[in-house]
Order: C-alpha cells, then structure tokens, then sequence
C-alpha cells in the first residue's frame, strides 16, 4: 500500500465511518482496508436495512449516527448490456443515491466523504489518456449515458458543496474494476468477470470455442478492485490542502486506474490462458464496442504518492479462484 497521511489516518481510525455499499465489490474491499488499518467503528446496513434511495429514512439514518467519514460505494452498476437496456434504472436509482447521501451528509455535518464515480464520466472520444480536465468537454458513450450523467451528478453535487457550504466532500474516477465479489451474470456483467465465466464454463462443458462481444479492437484499463480501495484510503486520508491542491482548478476528483491499457482481445487471450481454455476465441462485431478506448491519467495521483500495485495477471488468476470458490451461490 502507499504511504497514508499518517495524521489524517490517525483520525480516521478514531472516528466513525459509514461504508455505503459494503456488501458490494468496491464497498466490501473497502472495509477490508479500514480493518487492515484498524479502524474500529465501521458503520455498514444492507439494502433491507436502510434503502439508499428513501431520502427521509437516509436523513434520519445519518442524524442519529452522525458518522465522521463517508465512502459512498453504493450504485447500481453493469456492462454494456445492462446499461444500455435499462437506462431508466440506471440514471434514477444512480442520482437518488448521489442526493439523498451527499445532501444527508452535509446536514449531519459529516468531517468527509468520498463520492467514487466512474472512467465512463469522460467523452467517448476524449484524448488518451484521459484526464481529469477532459469532464464535460463533449459527447458521452451512448450505450452508458444514463450511468454517466447519474455519476457526473455525483462529482458536481461535491463540488458544490464544497464551493457552497465549505465542506470536504471529495470524489474518485476509478477505471474497469475486477476482484472478489464481482457480479459473474454474463448478461449484466462487465467484460473482465463475463470473459472468466465465458471460458471456465466452456473449459468445463468442453466447448470448441468461446464468442466475445465486439471486434476486439476496443482498448480497456483494469484495475483490482483492492488497489481501489487503497486509493480510497489514500484519498480520504490526505489532508485538505493536498487535495485541493491536486485537484485545481476546480477542486473536483482524482482518476485512479493503472495507467496501461490492452485490447478486448489480448484481455480475452489473457483469460484463456489463466483458465485454461483450449478452444478458439470468436469475435462478434455485431455487438457494441462501447468506447474505442478508456485510458486514465493517473498522474495527478501518482505525484501524491499513491499507485497500484497488483499486476494484472495476478488479479486475475486470484479473481478466477475467488470464482472457482464461490461459484455455487453466483446463479
């Protein structure tokens, strides 16, 4: 892990702490951190618990625990697929998330919260790498549109917040996440978990050969998810001038990925190998590309002291056995 902030953990550590998501993949490596680094009064609920998007239950939620810190990891999230069927879905529950915990948090007078976003928030044909400058600067991916503008929301309610009401509300640009706890449903699924089952289940059946979605062409960045949980620390940690200072001129987010890319072709000859398929790899160009490439500057981040860690075969050998261990409750 990089260096944390020594005295900001220190206070993080003291204080409490709501993980909105935990039981989902990013929420669930966050709390496997903040116990890694010994915080005690981690605050989670389940969805029957407390429904995110029931803003009078939210409110009263966060009034009678008045948490320090926030990590907001709660959202409803899918591959191309899921996004573009059920954009609806996407943009409502996404945005009601966002409003209800941010607006709640400022009105308990929570120390900090971090709001985690998405590499999908930049222009389809932004320049590569993208940077966080390149916000809002022109037309999104159509098939994730709706996820997109929810997670924007997010980023421009902090920063609003922040310029309102001085509080200390931050926000991070994550790019593709894998690791433990994803969601293997080869319809709503991301690329990376899809193409694990795709070839485990082909390996087991005997399968000629395995058909991906695309042309292969498209170029996607990877990151395991508990190096986004580091970052996450890393970023709530830092003190408030550090922040702002990383993030000028609008005091907004931090992208947070690896900073090297593969195609969908080399990422699905990398997964055959780890599971060891035999076949062949077939390639439907009938099916969406989605963007032609997702590649994040991760400077800004890295000059703070904080860069990933986990290689990208590693991460997936570990996610395909956390697959093979669990794979009886995932239908």
């Amino acid at each position: 892990m990089s260096e944390i902030n020594k005295g900001e953990l220190s206070q993080l550590q003291a204080g409490k702490i709501f993980v909105a998501g935990h039981r989902g993949m990013v929420g669930s490596a966050i709390v496997r951190q903040l116990q890694a680094q010994k915080c005690k009064q981690i605050i989670v609920r389940t969805r029957a618990e407390l429904d995110l998007e029931d803003q009078s239950a939210v409110n009263d939620f966060m009034q009678s625990k008045k948490p320090d810190y926030v990590f907001l990891a709660a959202a409803k999230v899918g591959g191309i697929h899921a996004n573009n069927t059920y954009p609806a879905d996407f943009i409502n529950d996404n945005l009601l998330i966002a409003l209800n915990i941010i607006g709640a948090a400022y009105r308990s007078h929570a120390r900090r919260l971090l709001f985690l976003g998405s590499s999908c928030i930049y222009p389809r044909l932004a320049p590569q790498p993208m940077t966080e400058d390149c916000l809002l600067t022109g037309p999104l991916e159509p098939t994730n549109e709706a996820y997109a503008i929810a997670k924007i929301a997010g980023i421009k309610l902090c920063e609003s917040f922040n310029r309102q009401h001085d509080t200390d509300f931050r926000s991070i640009m994550p790019t593709n996440l894998f690791g433990p706890n994803d969601n293997f449903d080869l319809q709503n699924s991301h690329v990376l978990p899809a193409l694990i089952r795709k070839f485990h289940e082909a390996k087991i059946s005997g399968a000629e050969s395995v058909e991906v979605w695309g042309t292969g062409n498209a170029r996607r960045e990877f990151l395991h998810v508990d190096d986004l949980a580091a970052a996450c620390l890393f970023v709530m940690c830092l003190s408030r001038g550090q922040y702002q200072a990383a993030t000028k001129p609008m005091s907004s987010h931090l992208n947070a990925g690896t900073g090297t890319d593969l195609t969908i072709r080399a990422l699905a000859e990398l997964i055959q190998d780890i599971v060891g398929f035999s076949g062949t790899i077939t390639f439907n160009a009938e099916q969406p590309d989605g963007t032609p490439q997702k590649l994040l500057d991760v400077s800004r981040l890295q000059m703070l002291g904080w860069e990933a860690g986990i290689s990208l075969r590693d991460g997936i050998a570990s996610t395909y056995q956390w697959y093979l261990d669990n794979a009886a409750g995932l239908d």
